[in-house]
């Protein structure tokens, strides 16, 4: 099938609003009055409450309000297990344990300032593996007392919020038929999403009861959802309305300020209050990238087939556990990499520690797997003296293999990853050697991995679209989906032209949602906002065409089945020159004599992922997501052996896309997502002390990629069609990410002779690394 739009580097929609510096963001729409709220955190990671002093706070001018000691409902998506502020004791630093309302944010940081807390320090969880230890201190005392999901597993009187268990094929009979075994230790702490724009939330609740929230959030519909919720209130009288989006990467998907700005608004009888995060406090007291302790073991014979993977994962969920809960379910979906293994025992728990709570980060717990995977799988390589990415070509899942939770793989649910590693070989230039000797001081090294991701969603999740005709004839696209920065609006509008064969210009998006307005998209989350929504835009698609069919058909006195739809224009298929204009139907068509018949065109298409299923708690069977997106990757560095500095000189990634919606935003989605995952291999982490403590809670000590520091960027793409996919497409926006820290591992492990197991990949470490070598 030729196409016109898809596939075309057409220009975003937002683009010259944020070029221009007019786009708006939450923190930039300000209502007179509006009121400003002020958190006090915990210095600690764990400890009880035992007394806050007010008084001095009271005494400041403009203070309208504070919030503290006082028993809210509790909040959580999986469990409701975290107080809006804490009550009794508090879990991570960084923790709110009381907020200030005040007439200006300079009043309510000077109150927040003076309220004084007293505490008295508790022993810290500090990692998941001293948490899963028996006679670990409980974060949770009371665990089995929470409300919770039924997919839900706590396991009261320990640090466990929940267990998930992959059984497939009989692990007894791997293990005998193995010829070859790797086993290996992988760990990582927590870090932070570093999105450009931090969190914000306003909330407002009118005479009438309506309550309006603005927020910086990926899924302004869930906040909708969960306020109504948690503390009763009228789901019709709630209304989210979140503009553009600065960056979120899964750290804006979980509901937190939106609740303490509900509750703000209401201390202070329904006046707008606006929570705007400084930086420090978005790298500890919002929601963090989740940490992983991880063992992997691999059986197989001597030629490189797999036989056999027993893995067990442990997340750092911090305090709570939300949205932790999602990503260990998601983690042992795919808890093998994309690799066939027919016999496959996966443990994936969510632990509680006293850490600054997980939400999601692009990719969803894939490139935390992903580097325990790919490191061992590298280990077996060497083990077997096979080349790195032919073992990974060997074992490459393909069409009819199953998943670990065996779902049957066919032409159009997973991509062809052995042609993304043929790909990536010579994108890389593999065949010229993984080691390059510069002289005696400096090596030029190459490393690879390859991931793979399904999108467990919710079986229910829906995506939405409204169209509408101006009377010119152009239409303007209502979605749900959230403009994070993905171009997915825009995409959405090339799949609307595509389908009618119109120019894309003529095409309005409208770019803020509104949930009392705006169709609903579950979240925009999990690489599915082209694939639903889209799915969404062509059922709206046929909607639209009906109509102008039903009306054309009437004017032209000719049946539906001979008028085509395009450029603009409705007109009989055999002649094309007897025909209307949409402009003269897209408000009703009227004739000469002024009777009118129709009326404005206003199409809607919805979509709901099919099939999906639960997991069975005891064996992990079942389908948690449409289709498997492959991926293969290259990094190769320049190791310098005296004092075990590397430059990053070139990264590679080649997925299997189905289909190349818009070329340069898919191009630049993958080298973003590249930066982010070279920057989480190599630099980004919290440091906790004894107490729990972050130490590095700013830019200046949290370490993103500088300018200056990232290699060159090449990608290259795949297109085996996904045939529910709109046009073919697979959703591309994490997949970038996901193997950079298992290539750059096995490239950095290589250089400097020492096998590396733990991020970031800092001098320090492999220097620490080789000395335990000695």
């Amino acid at each position: 099938m030729k196409v016109e739009v898809i596939g075309k580097s057409v220009i975003r929609k937002d683009a010259l609003d944020k070029v221009t510096g007019r786009a708006k963001y939450t923190h930039d729409y300000h209502t007179v009055p509006m009121l400003s709220g002020k958190m006090v955190i915990s210095p600690y990671g764990h400890a009880k409450i035992i007394s806050m002093n007010l008084s001095e706070a009271w005494q400041v001018p403009g203070v309208r309000a504070i919030l503290a000691g006082e028993r809210f409902p509790l909040t959580g998506e999986a469990i409701r297990d975290r107080p809006p502020l804490a009550v009794d004791k508090v879990r991570y630093h960084g923790e709110p344990v009381a907020l200030v309302v005040a007439d200006t944010p300079v009043q309510a940081k000077k109150a927040a300032d003076l309220i004084e807390v007293q505490y008295e320090l508790l022993p810290v969880v500090n990692s998941p593996t001293q948490a899963f230890q028996s006679g670990a201190p409980l974060v949770h005392e009371h665990l089995g007392e929470y409300k919770k999901e039924d997919d839900s597993q706590p396991v009261p009187g320990t640090n466990i919020a929940t267990h998930i268990k992959i059984r497939k094929g009989d692990t007894e009979k791997g293990w005998a038929a193995s010829e070859t075994v790797v086993e290996a230790s992988f760990s990582f702490a927590p870090s932070d999403h570093a999105a450009m724009e931090t969190r914000c939330a306003t909330a407002e609740i009118m005479p009438d009861g309506k309550i309006m929230i603005m927020t910086s959030s990926q899924a302004p519909f869930m906040v909708k959802r969960l306020i109504a919720d948690y503390f009763g209130e009228d789901l019709g009288k709630i209304t989210v309305t979140t503009p553009l989006v600065g960056g979120a990467y899964g750290g804006k998907a979980a509901v937190q300020l939106e609740v303490l700005a509900y509750l703000a608004s209401k201390a202070v009888g329904g006046k707008p209050v606006k929570i705007l995060n400084p930086r420090e406090e978005d790298i500890i007291t919002s929601p963090c990238h989740i940490g992983l302790d991880a063992v992997v073991k691999l059986g197989a014979l001597r030629n490189g087939k797999i036989q056999v993977a027993e893995i067990r994962y442990l997340w750092d969920g911090g305090a709570y556990s939300d949205k932790a809960i999602d990503v260990t379910r998601s983690g042992a979906v795919d808890c093998t990499g994309p690799y066939n293994i027919e016999n496959v025992w996966c443990d994936s728990y969510c632990m509680y520690t006293n850490h600054p709570y997980a939400s999601p980060f692009r990719g969803f717990s894939h490139s935390e797997l992903s580097f325990a995977i790919e490191r061992t799988m590298d280990l077996l390589a060497q083990k077997l003296t096979i080349d790195p990415l032919q073992l990974r070509y060997i074992n490459a899942i393909m069409p009819g293999n199953t998943t670990p939770t065996r779902v049957l793989l066919n032409n159009s649910n997973v991509g062809n990853l052995r042609k993304c590693i043929e790909k990536v070989r010579d994108l890389i230039h593999w065949d010229e050697g993984a080691v390059k000797e510069l002289n005696n001081r400096y090596i030029r090294v190459k490393g690879v991995s390859c991931s793979w991701k399904t999108s467990t969603i919710d079986t229910d999740a829906p995506s939405g679209v409204i169209l509408t005709f101006n009377r010119d004839g152009t239409i303007n696209l209502m979605s749900g989906v959230i403009e994070i920065g993905t171009g997915t609006k825009t995409v959405l509008a090339q799949i609307l032209a595509e389908r009618l064969k119109m120019d894309v210009d003529h095409i309005h998006v409208r770019m803020e949602v509104d949930t009392q307005t705006t169709p609903e998209h579950w979240k925009t989350v999990a690489s599915r906002g082209t694939f639903m929504g889209g799915r969404a835009v062509l059922r709206a698609a046929e909607d639209v065409i009906h109509q102008l069919k039903e009306i054309a058909a009437c004017v032209l006195r000719a049946p539906k089945e001979d008028l085509e739809v395009a450029n603009s224009r409705v007109f009989l298929r055999d002649d094309p020159s007897i025909g209307l204009d949409f402009k003269e139907l897209a408000s009703g068509y009227k004739y000469p004599n002024g009777q009118t018949i129709g009326g404005q065109i206003i199409g809607s298409g919805s979509y709901i992922l099919r099939h999906l299923t639960h997991l069975d708690p005891e064996t992990g069977a079942g389908k948690p997501g449409p289709e498997w997106t492959v991926a293969a990757y290259g990094v190769e560095i320049e190791f310098d052996r005296r004092d075990y500095t590397y430059r990053l000189v070139k990264a590679c990634t080649v997925v299997d896309i189905g289909k190349v919606m818009n070329e340069k935003a898919a191009l630049g989605q993958v080298m973003g997502a590249m930066s982010m995952g070279l920057a989480f291999a190599g630099r980004e982490t919290f440091y906790f002390d004894e107490l729990g403590r972050v130490m590095n809670p700013q830019l200046r000590t949290y370490r993103p990629l500088r300018y200056g520091e990232n290699p060159e960027y090449v990608v290259g793409f795949v297109e085996t069609p996904q045939i529910d996919g709109p046009y073919g497409a697979r959703g591309v926006g994490e997949h970038g990410l996901m193997g950079m820290p298992g290539a750059l591992g096995n490239a950095l492990s290589t250089a400097a002779g020492v096998s590396l197991h733990h991020l970031p990949l800092i001098p320090e470490l492999i220097w620490k690394a080789k000395e335990a070598a000695r």
